[in-house]
């Protein structure tokens, strides 16, 4: 199964309360964090809702 690096490319404050706390849930506390996740179509939708604050390449 392929998975997703997802790096925090701009900050949470000043957004909507639920974008900040997907941003925890993905776990990213800050600028520059990168986690590797798994690709499902759960983590998908979490990236959908911040996309404007992070970025995502796929990693083998």
């Amino acid at each position: 199964m392929s998975r997703l690096k997802i790096t925090q490319t701009r900050s949470g404050i000043g957004n909507k309360k639920n974008q900040r706390e997907t941003l925890r849930t993905l776990g990213l506390k800050r600028l520059h964090d990168v986690v590797v996740k798994e690709d499902r179509p759960e983590i998908r939708g979490m990236v959908r809702t911040v996309t404007h604050l992070v970025t995502v390449e796929e990693v083998e």
